[in-house]
């Protein structure tokens, strides 16, 4: 008996031992449940990530909730005007990158559109086109004809693509863009950077046939709809060409251009203007400009066009010129019946207050507000020498609408900018086009057209 107890006892202090230390046998699981353990500290970053977070979400849907029950014109002022915010980031940036982002950005539809009607006053005709408003984005900032759907959509009357080179080419080296941002000028020697009429034509075509799609589906066509707008659809495309830097057959560049590019331009630019090509500018004198604007001609005219006819063609010049060469040009220009003149292209003087700014020791063209004085002057010149028979665009140094009054006045039927815009980004065309109406209406005309070449006469 006494054995069987010692027995018993050892057996239950060895029980009872292993149940009050579950892991004596690793592997072997008891009835035993350990504690729960502790709940997880929060860190204190990311309480506050989850209530930005939180209340970025409740700002978003309030926001949406209250923005449904606005106007769309008073909700598509906001979105332009919130544009001004993020604008200057883009000042930080290298300012070639900054134009990459800023072309990509509207070919994806990053950018507002813009909803609201132009001023009645601010609509005019040329060519036999309707254009809602003279201001448009000159060549240079889609060079390769990526995001015309939403350039067009910001608000401008037209927008030119360009320059085109035949063969694409890397054009000069990097760094090859100068802000001055305190003159509101920019300094460029790009040279013709350009991936050439094949991969713009592609674009182009997709872009021509998905517009036209839109718009017919949109509207019942019409002989009143025909006349706005351009090919495709609202807003008027141009197309500028350039010539590649080792071409010796310039007129076989601009020819190669016209042959692809011109079915889908509402009007075709020879650029024989750009300060950064060597030996093009040489193409403004009377016999050499004479002999390619008839090669070109010819090129477009042997093609086989609609009741619409083949697009106009115009010459971009540079600002740089003499008295005697707005004679032989506008002597050409009429001789041949040249459909409009672009003035002007970027300069390589260096004006007051450029001049004293050491970036102004760059070589390139110098565009913005310091050119606006040079270029007007020469559009003045011009509107005379033609007897404002021509059409002409004014571009050069616009960074307002009463820029792009006085220009008007000096005899441009349409302005473009450029430079303005990189500065000020969209919120400045909306403004421009009413700051512009303001002039027209307080100077008593009853249109744009009342305006042009007023200086002149």
């Amino acid at each position: 008996m006494a054995r069987k107890t010692v027995l018993r006892w050892t057996k239950e202090a060895v029980f009872n031992s292993i149940r009050r230390k579950p892991n004596f046998f690793p592997g072997r699981h008891f009835c035993t449940t350990p504690p729960p353990p502790p709940p997880p500290k929060i860190p204190h970053s990311s309480r506050k990530g989850r209530l930005f977070t939180g209340a970025t979400i409740a700002l978003l849907i309030g926001g949406g909730a209250y923005a449904s029950t606005v106007d769309e014109a008073t909700f598509c002022g906001w979105l332009f005007s919130a544009t001004k915010l993020v604008n200057p980031f883009f000042a930080f940036l290298d300012p070639e990158v900054a134009h990459r982002l800023g072309v990509s950005a509207a070919a994806r539809g990053w950018v507002p559109r813009e909803k609201r009607p132009d001023p009645s006053t601010l609509g005019l005709e040329v060519w036999g086109k309707r254009f809602s408003n003279p201001i448009g984005l000159s060549a240079g900032f889609d060079k390769n004809a990526e995001a015309v759907e939403g350039l067009l959509g910001l608000g401008f009357g037209f927008v030119e693509v360009g320059s085109v080179t035949p063969v694409p080419q890397e054009g000069n080296p990097k760094p090859r863009i100068f802000r001055l941002p305190k003159e509101g000028a920019i300094i460029n020697r790009c040279g013709f950077n350009s991936e050439g009429i094949v991969a713009v034509a592609k674009r182009l075509g997709a872009q021509h046939g998905k517009r036209k799609l839109e718009t017919s589906s949109t509207s019942s066509p019409t002989e009143d709809d025909v006349k706005h707008g351009g090919k495709a659809g609202p807003g008027i495309l141009g197309v500028n060409l350039g010539k590649n830097k080792t071409s010796e057959d310039a007129a076989a560049d601009y020819v190669q251009g016209v042959h692809t590019l011109s079915q889908y331009a509402d009007y075709l630019v020879i650029n024989i203007s750009s300060p950064n090509t060597p030996g093009l500018r040489q193409l403004q004198g009377r016999k050499q400009l004479k002999d390619l604007v008839k090669k070109v001609q010819a090129a477009r005219d042997e093609m086989q066009w609609g009741e619409e006819g083949p697009p106009p063609l115009l010459v971009k010049i540079a600002p740089d010129l003499s008295r005697q060469d707005l004679e032989d040009i506008a002597a050409v220009a009429l001789a041949l019946r040249l459909d409009g003149l672009i003035i002007s292209n970027t300069t390589i003087q260096r004006p007051d207050p450029v001049n004293n700014n050491p970036v102004a020791q760059e070589s390139g063209g110098l565009s913005g507000m310091p050119l606006f004085n040079l270029s007007t002057n020469i559009l003045k010149e011009m509107y005379i020498l033609t007897k404002g028979k021509i059409p002409l665009i004014g571009c050069g140094g616009i960074s307002s609408g009463e820029d792009a009054y006085k220009k008007i006045r000096a005899g441009a039927s349409l302005v473009q900018l450029y430079t303005a815009f990189a500065y000020g980004g969209p919120a400045l065309i909306p403004q421009m086009k009413a700051e512009l109406a303001q002039c027209i209406e307080r100077d008593g005309y009853k249109s744009i057209n009342e305006a042009i070449g007023a200086d002149c006469r």
